[in-house]
């Protein structure tokens, strides 16, 4: 048994890479990983495998190599008995979508990052903030995870935003305020407080009343009173428009207009030159009857 083992693990050493396989796991998500790019990947750090003896492949190396690629979360790498050296991946399944200024990443929840690329999307909470090692975007994880398991919640919350560790905003689809959570922490009774404040307060206050409302602390509620009036956005339909305008005339005609005023006296005048107008006429029939008569 010894000898055949031995035997074995020595054929297998001398045993010549033919071919790599690669699969992907997750394939059920948006899939942004595929074998090509995995093989891409390899060559691209100057890993060649095939026509190789398997004792001169490192799987080891390879996975480490793997596991740095921003879209891949793990890996897995070993020697087939069919002569192929077969890589199993699982691509990034992202848990959030940062914004952070111009700079927009995904972030799983491991907290590796991926930047967005207009080439993939991924239906995910967005995060407006800047997080640094210590304050990592992965500590908002159990927040984010709590609302997305609650329906009302998950149809509530639109996006969160994160001024500092101890400031931690929700936008909720309610048009005209934003909640202040204060740090990520002991969410479920702030939640409980909101929807009691919704409830009770908002009804007889007025939905616009407050543009900021606060659940940071403990055992109370502070509203901020509204400084200016929500401004109200018309949607703006073409089919109400007869015709599209012509922007290059507009902007000429608006340049040239007179004053209101100006026009105002102009369809004066005119209105009185078309009153004499119809005058006239009428006075010479009279005396011309006068004259006949």
């Amino acid at each position: 048994m010894a000898w055949g083992i031995l035997w074995a693990r020595a054929k297998a050493r001398t045993q010549v890479c033919h071919a790599i396989v690669v699969d992907v796991l997750n394939t059920t998500t948006t899939p942004f990983v595929t074998p090509e790019a995995i093989k891409e990947e390899l060559d691209h750090y100057g890993i060649a495998v095939v026509g190789k003896a398997f004792g001169d492949i490192n799987v080891d190396t390879i996975e480490t190599l793997l596991r740095h690629s921003p879209y891949v979360e793990d890996t897995e790498c070993f020697l087939g008995y069919d002569g192929s050296l077969h890589i199993r991946v699982r691509q990034l399944v992202p848990v959030m979508r940062i914004f952070d200024g111009n700079v927009s990443y995904y972030v799983n929840r491991d907290g590796k990052t991926m930047r967005a690329t207009p080439t993939y999307h991924a239906d995910v909470p967005i995060v407006n903030g800047h997080f640094t090692p210590q304050f990592p975007a992965t500590r908002l994880l159990p927040l984010i995870e709590y609302v997305e398991k609650d329906s009302v919640l998950k149809s509530l919350v639109t996006m969160y935003n994160m001024v500092d560790s101890n400031n931690v905003f929700i936008v909720p689809a309610i048009a005209g305020h934003v909640v202040n959570l204060g740090p990520p922490t002991g969410y479920e009774n702030k939640f409980k407080k909101l929807q009691l404040f919704y409830h009770k307060v908002m009804p007889a206050r007025g939905w616009e009343t407050y543009d900021t409302i606060s659940v940071k602390w403990d055992h109370q509620v502070v509203a901020t009173l509204r400084q200016k009036k929500v401004k109200h956005v018309e949607i703006y339909d073409p089919k109400d428009d007869e015709q599209d305008p012509d922007h290059a005339t507009m902007t000429i005609n608006d340049a040239t207009a007179p004053a209101p005023e100006q026009r105002a006296k102009a369809n004066e005048g005119d209105e009185a030159k078309k009153t004499e107008q119809k005058t006239e006429p009428k006075s010479e029939q009279k005396s011309d009857n006068k004259k006949n008569t």
